[in-house]
């Protein structure tokens, strides 16, 4: 890669690993509603202008059912149900629960006939990936404490995960023809004004300076710049390996967490990552190292993308992933 793309991957490395400590951060003193409604506004605000110059806003408006369907299994529930279990469990534990979206994409695309995702080294895959699930979760000690809070709260993060996993297949089968900036703005804009009147009812506290400029790094880093970087390193290095840097993500996540929030790197978390990573990895590529050729795309702007982490999907016929 070029100089260029190794930044940009960089870049977003670190960016798209940052969600979970300013979610946590923002739900501090913020209703998990109003951490949507503030970071999908300001979002789709920040990205209209750019949509409206590259034309992919029209587009998007023309298949406004589908966008809709995707803005709601893309952000509208993952944003909420994240803000919400991030009010009991650790970012970090988030973030690498969150990474098994290539697991439930390799089921969703078993279901859907792509035989590829039972081959023997996928299917090991998938057994280590949630293998690993199962080490953290019971490292936690949530059932040994009786904890329904946590459990409840790692039941939520799955549940988005599997959001995240489906999300790919409606763009790569209705919406593969409209712009992914169109339908990203327009979806983070709709999300927003959907929750604004939720969040006005469910904020009953000041918010603290902290959670504001957690919220707001939350709206424009990690997701208005997050976007045009992404779009930027798609152009530079393509879109075959342009979301593997979603495999770092877990570890900014973890590294965060204990850093700046002071959780607790527990023994679970440490058997389990690796588990989880490697079990991703099998499921999403059948343990290769790389593909033998990217697919002919016109640019940036047919990305299909997301607002927080994942691996390579696989589809057949094969489109670009969607990292989060």
């Amino acid at each position: 890669m070029s100089a260029r793309g190794w930044w940009l991957f960089a870049a977003m490395a670190v960016i798209w690993g940052l969600p979970y400590l300013f979610i946590k951060e923002a739900v501090d003193s913020f209703s998990p509603a109003a951490v949507v409604a503030g970071r999908t506004l300001v979002g789709a605000l920040l990205l209209l202008p750019i949509a409206l110059h590259r034309r992919a806003f029209g587009p998007a408006l023309r298949m406004w059912p589908w966008v809709l369907a995707f803005g709601a299994i893309e952000m509208a529930g993952p944003f909420f149900l994240l803000g919400h279990a991030e009010q009991t469990i650790s970012s970090g534990l988030t973030g690498l629960l969150v990474a098994t979206v290539p697991l439930f994409a390799a089921i969703i695309a078993a279901f859907r006939g792509d035989r590829r995702a039972l081959r023997p080294l996928r299917a090991l895959g998938l057994v280590v990936g949630f293998g690993g699930v199962a080490v953290i979760v019971t490292g936690e000690g949530f059932a040994v404490r009786g904890d329904a809070a946590g459990l409840i709260a790692v039941g939520e993060v799955l549940l988005v995960a599997i959001m995240y996993a489906t999300a790919p297949f409606i763009v790569a089968t209705k919406l593969k023809d409209v712009p992914s900036l169109g339908s990203i703005t327009l979806s983070l804009g709709a999300v927003g004004i959907a929750y604004l009147p939720i969040a006005l009812l469910t904020q009953h506290q000041v918010p603290t300076v902290r959670s504001t400029v957690s919220l707001a790094a939350l709206a424009v880093i990690c997701t208005a710049v997050a976007f045009i970087a992404f779009f930027a390193l798609i152009a530079e290095i393509g879109p075959v390996r342009a979301p593997l840097f979603t495999y770092i993500n877990p570890v900014v996540a973890i590294l965060l967490g204990v850093v700046v929030l002071g959780e607790q790197l527990t023994p679970g978390l440490l058997v389990g990552f690796p588990l989880v990573l490697v079990g991703c990895w099998l499921a999403a590529t059948g343990g290769r190292l790389r593909r033998v050729a990217e697919p002919d795309l016109a640019g940036p702007d047919l990305a299909v993308t997301s607002a927080t982490p994942i691996a390579p999907v696989p589809v057949d016929p094969p489109t670009e992933p969607s990292p989060r």
